[in-house]
């Protein structure tokens, strides 16, 4: 039942999500005005509002301009559903399904605001940081690395206090790092080539995942982003030096995939 409820939830997620997707990176504001058709300015009346059916009903068009509608919209209502029945079913109904679920909601949000719209609204990026580190207080984060480091210094740490510093240092050295790598290309290279937006965003990731997580969703993003975008790049024959990659797409991507294993992760931890 618990799981079911949380499939629906998380539908209900997605649709506020789609809105979410597309006013933050327009700066307009999420609670006014209502759900209205971006091509006729309509407003969407409930019951062609409604997750998932609502879509099929209406063949993918608004009722009023018969406008198609954006497939992204069924898609993230559909993700983030099926992301909260995993969780929930997983991790039963605890704080860590809980943090699970806001984490991947959010990540779902960045992939596609990233993919249409090249931004990652500081909403998500900023806002899931601080989200990430009070969750921390709560909730254990996978694989400690810091205590380690810490531990090898001569400075124990435990319990809450060891989960707290992992997501901080999760948050800042990968994002320092990356935000270096972008610097020197900028150097070298005279133009940017990395936003803050995906500096923002490891940060996010690793106040959720901690410090390995972090540095593993860099590493299968960048790897991803790089062979699928130069494929995508060749193959449409766009000019490679101005064809902006959405790399906080492939990030959120890789941060959705390793956090579908956090808790294996956790586990295996553990039992060492």
């Amino acid at each position: 039942m618990e799981p079911a409820l949380a499939l629906v939830f998380g539908l209900l997620i997605g649709s506020f999500l789609n809105v979410c997707i597309y006013r933050w990176p327009r700066d307009l504001s999420v609670v006014r005005p209502r759900s209205h058709c971006t091509a006729c300015g309509k407003t969407i009346a409930w019951y062609d509002n409604i997750p998932l059916l609502s879509y099929v009903l209406l063949g993918g068009r608004c009722r009023h301009c018969r406008e198609r509608i954006s497939w992204r919209y069924p898609l993230v209502e559909l993700a983030t559903g099926l992301l909260f029945y995993y969780f929930v079913a997983d991790f039963g109904v605890t704080l860590a399904a809980l943090k699970m679920c806001v984490f991947s909601a959010m990540l779902v949000a960045l992939a596609f605001s990233d993919l249409e719209e090249r931004i990652l609204p500081d909403e998500f990026t900023l806002g899931g940081t601080v989200v990430g580190l009070l969750f921390a207080l709560a909730v254990p984060v996978p694989e400690s690395i810091a205590q380690a480091v810490l531990s090898l210094v001569g400075i124990p740490v435990s319990g809450r206090a060891e989960w707290v510093i992992e997501a901080a240092a999760g948050a800042i050295v990968p994002a320092f790092f990356l935000w270096l790598a972008g610097w020197i290309f900028q150097q070298v290279r005279h133009r940017e080539g990395l936003g803050l937006g995906d500096i923002k965003l490891i940060a996010m990731v690793g106040s959720f995942l901690g410090l390995s997580g972090a540095l593993l969703t860099l590493a299968a993003g960048s790897l991803a982003g790089s062979v699928i975008g130069y494929s995508y790049i060749r193959a449409t024959g766009k000019d490679t030096r101005t064809y902006e990659l959405p790399l906080g797409t492939f990030l959120a991507i890789a941060a959705l995939a390793i956090g579908l294993a956090a808790q294996r992760i956790l586990n295996w931890y553990a039992g060492l």
